[in-house]
């Protein structure tokens, strides 16, 4: 009996605890949305930037397309950080909450399977990183924005299944496109448009989008 009052005692509070963190999730999605702005446009300066970079350096081995391409994103995650951390700030809110916990741990199971993926690929000499690594990249960082989706603006699940959707295509015609321009420099623009152009435009529109509610 007492085993049973206390498993009642316990579901009860995994629920109360539960629904707290939606209700704190729903208040601070406005939180959310403002600091995803600025963080979705510098990141996608930062693709950009790095695509065209890559292209006139020349960076044109399998080994060098990965570990230059995991430093930038590793570079974007930590400037992201840096971005959020300001906002919460901004607004006399605590960074490292529970919601922004539930928000890392939906994150992070494909980003590091990724990085995994690549660092094994760049090690071993794997494959035609222009052909798989990349569109693999593009899906498995579509599945960890749709899955954060669930935590945040209802835009971010529509923008994860973007990324999954261009990984695909990147997939279907990065091989063919190849035979017309370098390998390389073909893989570079893939990750330029991905990873920078889409990242920019959807900052841009959550940027007016938020500036006009503001104002309404």
């Amino acid at each position: 009996m007492d085993f049973v009052l206390q498993s009642l005692v316990m579901e009860t509070n995994q629920a109360a605890e539960h629904l707290q963190t939606i209700r704190i999730l729903m208040e601070r999605s406005a939180l959310y949305r403002r600091a995803l702005a600025p963080i979705m446009i510098v990141t996608g300066m930062i693709g950009i930037l790095a695509a065209l970079g890559a292209i006139l350096a020349g960076v044109g081995t399998d080994r060098a397309f990965l570990l230059f391409w995991m430093s930038v994103g590793l570079g974007a995650v930590f400037v992201a950080f840096l971005l959020a951390r300001r906002q919460a700030l901004k607004d006399s809110e605590p960074f490292w909450s529970p919601p922004t916990r539930r928000v890392a741990q939906a994150l992070s199971p494909p980003l590091i399977v990724g990085l995994l993926l690549g660092v094994w690929a760049a090690l071993s000499g794997w494959g035609d990183v222009g052909v798989l690594v990349l569109p693999v990249w593009m899906m498995l960082y579509g599945c960890a924005i749709h899955a954060a989706g669930f935590f945040m603006p209802r835009g971010m699940k529509l923008f994860g299944w973007g990324m999954i959707a261009a990984g695909a295509i990147v997939l279907a015609i990065l091989d063919p496109f190849a035979r017309l321009v370098s390998l390389r420099c073909a893989a570079h623009g893939a990750m330029g448009l991905g990873f920078g152009l889409l990242h920019l435009a959807y900052g841009i529109y959550l940027y007016f989008t938020e500036k006009r509610k503001n104002v309404a």
